[in-house]
């Protein structure tokens, strides 16, 4: 699965026991160790770039405290409201009119390594999160720019930080804060606190000094004016780009500092490889359990199972289930706790593809998508009640999906396979496409094998263009059409900036529109007003489907799986930080 941005919750992509001496913080759980399987295996300790933005990244962010992580201004109740983490930090409302947010430090907060939490931290995820040194220009063509610089490439959006004016900075009192020029629908999930300056200054090889004259320009970039290009903050932003990402366990300790209750202490990468993350012995909230929570990465689902069944790991959640699945859990006597996930598989279509810039290969393609035989398939052996996804963006276990299912045209359009139609469209031709997808996804491989055999009955040429490596393969062109996972944080609208905006972070098939655009754009100064926002979203939903942008699938359905001998898991989790979100609240059990 695809997920978030820094800051703001937006979406997110969805896809052995090592033991040893842990520091322990005051009130540490004695050693003890729980493992989890996972899907995907770790690729980065920042989740929040266009290559980067993977579940398993973010939640190891998650725990480690970083990018919107535990320990950094809020959290997602199970309920998925917003519960406010002043374990290190706070925020609070200073003024509605102009809207107004306070960020304070707490006396004594520090990062894992011991060094304090400073505004300069502060300041560094402003920068990053609101563009405002940004003077780039984009061409809407080809999501190229054409002038300018862009610092910070994100996963998401800059939209509506990037109407604030430069922070107010109180140093004395570990103060920041921050004015909006206009209402900004998602204020209370900008958090402020993404990666400690002090280490990415390391990793950039630049000095805190550097960032901190860098960060005192209060001059606001201008794309009708580019100035010469800071050489600080393009350090930092190839730092932030890449400086995480790992292969290996990362010799630059800088890398792994956090503001969370873990930090990352060894890694194997790659599938069969794990992430051990061992307990912040500077962290200040209450101590957790367990004082290590290891990551095992296991792609196949049947192994995940005979993993836990083994005793080789206490808990899995895995992001592709079938019958088969929750038969053998079952006749294990495993605990097990299914879900609907705010995720769903679709199918996009790039719009840069010399194929699809045309309409009519567009909508031919899309009216050879086997979608109730896929569902048949994959989805309905475990939920015999579920049905076509027929909405971009709501899932069908929302209550605004009834009206946006009824307004968009996605089920009148694309309810059945009509071969014959998709004929007439092509007009004898017979173009080439490339789909990419997860190989290591049973459930993907299905899907574009059935895909793939329709398609060609219509006359399409089908190439497989799948990849173990998908995810660092979106919108790096290549390939015609996608099919992967989309999972929300479960509050707030960033989400709709970074997929449906011309140049969203995660708008990785080039789809612009501009009247979509603007209705993106009024999303984002709506406050307290669902019902208006929920409009706006059947708006752009039925946009979607004009322009025949793809076809969502199915919604994704989730489990969690124990052996009984963690406790405090609760019941599934649906959203990008799964099975981790109340992982504070873990007890082991006899």
């Amino acid at each position: 699965m695809a997920v978030a941005a820094v800051g703001v919750a937006g979406l997110a992509l969805s896809a052995c026991t090592t033991s040893g001496d842990t520091p322990g913080a005051s009130g540490s759980g004695g050693g003890e160790s729980v493992t989890v399987a996972v899907t995907n295996a770790l690729t980065s300790l920042n989740s929040a770039t266009p290559d980067t933005n993977l579940n398993t990244n973010g939640m190891a962010e998650y725990i480690s405290g970083s990018n919107g992580g535990l320990g950094t201004f809020y959290q997602l109740g199970s309920d998925y409201s917003i519960v406010h983490d002043e374990t290190n930090v706070s925020y609070e409302l200073v003024s509605d009119d102009p809207l107004t947010v306070q960020y304070s430090i707490n006396d004594g907060a520090v990062w894992s390594d011991g060094e304090p939490i400073t505004t300069t931290d502060l300041l560094l995820t402003w920068a990053i999160t609101s563009g405002y040194y940004d003077d780039v220009t984009i061409d809407p063509e080809s999501g190229e720019p054409t002038s300018g610089t862009q610092y910070f490439q994100l996963a998401g959006s800059t939209a509506g930080l990037d109407t604030t004016s430069y922070p107010e900075i109180d140093e004395d009192a570990g103060t920041m804060t921050i004015t909006y020029s206009e209402p900004y629908v998602d204020w209370e999930l900008a958090g402020m606190l993404s990666k400690p300056a002090h280490a990415m200054a390391e990793i950039a090889g630049v000095s805190l000094e550097d960032v901190q004259t860098a960060l005192a320009n209060e001059t606001r970039g201008d794309p009708a004016n580019p100035a010469e290009p800071d050489a600080t903050l393009l350090a930092l932003g190839e730092a932030w780009l890449t400086g995480y990402n790992i292969t290996e366990m990362p010799t630059d300790e800088n890398v792994v500092v956090g503001a969370g209750p873990y930090i990352l202490s060894d890694f194997t990468a790659d599938d069969g490889g794990s992430a051990v993350f061992s307990l912040n012995e500077n962290w200040a909230g209450d101590a957790p359990a367990f004082d290590t929570v290891i990551m095992s990465f296991i792609g196949d689902t049947t192994a995940q199972v005979s993993a836990l069944r083994n005793g080789e790991v206490d808990l899995i959640a895995p992001t592709s289930i079938t019958a088969d699945t929750t038969q053998a859990l079952d006749e294990a006597g495993l605990e097990v706790d299914l879900g609907d996930a705010l995720s769903y598989d679709h199918v996009d279509l790039s719009f840069d593809s010399p194929v699809f810039s045309n309409r009519d290969y567009r909508e031919a393609f899309l009216l050879t998508i086997p979608r109730q035989q896929i569902l048949d398939s994959i989805i309905t052996p475990i939920n015999p009640e579920a049905e076509v996804l027929n909405s971009q963006l709501f899932v069908s276990s929302q209550p605004q999906y009834a009206d946006a299912v009824a307004a968009n045209g996605y089920a009148e359009n694309y309810g059945d396979v009509d071969i014959a139609r998709a004929q007439e469209l092509l007009a004898g031709a017979t173009p080439e496409i490339t789909i990419l997808y997860n190989t290591a996804n049973p459930n993907r491989v299905d899907t574009f094998q059935l895909i793939q055999q329709s398609a060609q009955q219509a006359g399409f040429i089908v190439n497989d263009g799948g990849s173990p490596d998908w995810s660092s393969l979106l919108g790096g062109g290549g390939y015609d059409v996608s099919i992967f996972g989309w999972i929300s944080a479960g509050a707030g609208y960033a989400g709709l900036p970074q997929i449906w905006q011309t140049g969203g972070g995660g708008n990785y098939n080039a789809y612009s529109n501009p009247e979509v655009d603007s209705l993106v754009d009024q999303t984002q100064v709506i406050i307290d007003d669902t019902e208006a926002i929920d409009e706006l979203q059947i708006q752009i939903d039925t946009l979607t489907q004009s322009d025949a942008y793809g076809l969502p699938l199915f919604q994704t359905p989730g489990l969690t799986a124990g052996n009984g001998r963690v406790g405090g898991v609760g019941d599934f989790f649906g959203g990008q930080t799964g099975i981790f979100y109340n992982v504070l609240d873990w007890t082991l059990e006899d």
